[in-house]
Formats: C-alpha cells, structure tokens, sequence
C-alpha cells in the first residue's frame, strides 16, 4: 500500500478573533474567519464549516459508491449537513455531526434500503473515520427525491 500525501498553504493575519486567513484549495483562495456567532468577524467561511464540508464531501461520495454497489437507483445525492459546537465560549468542542442525504433518483418502496447504505456511507468514509471517537458522527434523516 502507498502512502499519499496532500498539502495546502494557509495565510493568517491579525489576532484570534479579529483576525482573517486565506487557505489554498485545488488552486482555488478561500477566505476563512472566525464565525459571527462565536464572536468573530464571518468572513468567508469558518474553520468550523470547512470540517462539516470535507466530512460532508467525503461521504457523498462514498454514499454514492455504496449506492451504486447496492444496485440501488440514484441520479445523484445531496448532503444537508450541520455541526454543533458545545461548551462555548469557555470549553468549546465540535461534538456532533449529522449529515442528511437526499438521494435523487431513488425508488420510494425501498427506503429501509437507502438508509441501510447511509449508515454503511458513515462508516467507510475515511475522513469521517478521522473525526470517530472525538465527534458523534449520525446520519440524519435520509430523503428520497
């Protein structure tokens, strides 16, 4: 097995809250901030939002492998995704995740079956894997479109 390696370069300036930062992605900029809600300046994105999105990526894509492995019809998935954080201000942690899809192209007889393949999604998703034991990592509700 080889070992891979993924890199990113990230700009901050200014200090904890009042401060701004760009990461480079894919060759792409995106400005990230501490978010409004947790006293910071909402600019861009938040470091919060960017663990709910690489989780959230991570098991669309998996979802839809699992799916088409099951021979499960599906056009293509939405993940709604939501993030609590705990304790804040003073022992503030990520503690839940919940990602909800929505499978387009589904057959509506056969949801029992969809939301066997969103559980199986959670658990083989390796970035979701990374957050297990740290995060609670749920599958919401499962829509079918």
């Amino acid at each position: 097995m080889a070992d891979l390696s993924f890199s990113t370069e990230l700009n901050w300036s200014n200090t904890g809250r009042n401060g701004e930062g760009v990461v480079r992605l894919g060759g792409n900029e995106v400005t990230y901030s501490a978010p409004d809600s947790m006293g910071g300046k909402g600019v861009g994105t938040s470091p919060e939002e960017l663990l709910i999105s690489a989780v959230s990526a991570c098991y669309s894509a998996t979802l839809f492998g699992v799916l088409r492995k099951s021979e499960l019809p599906v056009d293509d998935v939405t993940i709604k995704a939501e993030g609590i954080v705990t304790g804040y201000p003073l022992q503030s942690k990520f503690a839940r995740l919940i990602v909800s899809p929505v499978i387009h192209g589904s057959v509506q007889n056969r949801i029992e079956e969809y939301q066997r393949a969103a559980t199986t999604a959670r658990d083989k998703c390796f970035i979701g894997k990374t957050i297990a034991g740290n995060v609670d990592y749920q599958v919401g509700e499962v829509e079918l479109a």
